[in-house]
């Protein structure tokens, strides 16, 4: 698998991810547009969907808006995370990178927790999940409240972060900074 998440989500949700992003941290287009280098009708084109940022404007808005475990309530959510007896881990669902990882999970892998920490884990994504990612638009993913995802994966064992065949369960959910997360449960 390649190393971005360019599948996870297309230009029109990442631009409605970044009208909420900045509303949350009151932020105005033109605050923005100063940050990524592009002017602030570059931004409002993203946003409203009449324009898509290109490859690298993609990895930059993904960047910006990477979600972090900073405030209090959002680091006690990745200790709860931690220590959940089911094999869990809490992504950022723009950049997939690792938040937060139960004992059960790093169980599962080759490397300890504190090597896979920050790294995006798309690499180690099954054809199954794949697929499932390219559906989330369909399936109201970036709608607010949206309901948890359940499929079935094939296996990808000789990796650093094995995927055994099993069911799994992907609940997303916003922090406290606006920022979405993911945690994603194996449940068989």
């Amino acid at each position: 698998m390649n190393d971005s998440p360019l599948l996870s989500c297309d230009a029109r949700q990442l631009g409605r991810s970044l009208r909420l992003w900045r509303t949350l941290r009151r932020l105005k287009q033109g605050a923005v547009a100063a940050e990524l280098k592009v002017s602030q009708t570059t931004v409002s084109r993203w946003e409203s969907g009449s324009a898509a940022p290109s490859l690298d404007e993609q990895q930059a808005l993904r960047r910006l808006m990477a979600a972090r475990l900073d405030s209090a309530a959002d680091f006690e959510l990745g200790r709860l995370v931690e220590r959940t007896p089911a094999p869990v881990h809490l992504i950022c669902d723009l950049s997939h990178r690792l938040l937060a990882m139960s004992r059960a999970r790093e169980s599962l892998c080759r490397l300890p927790r504190a090597a896979l920490m920050g790294r995006a884990l798309w690499r180690y994504a099954t054809p199954e999940i794949v697929a499932q990612e390219a559906r989330l638009d369909d399936l109201g993913w970036y709608e607010p409240g949206p309901d948890a995802i359940e499929f079935d994966t094939g296996a990808a064992v000789e990796q650093d972060m094995p995927i055994w065949s099993s069911r799994m369960r992907w609940v997303r959910f916003q922090l406290s900074d606006g920022s979405f997360v993911r945690l994603a449960e194996t449940l068989a």
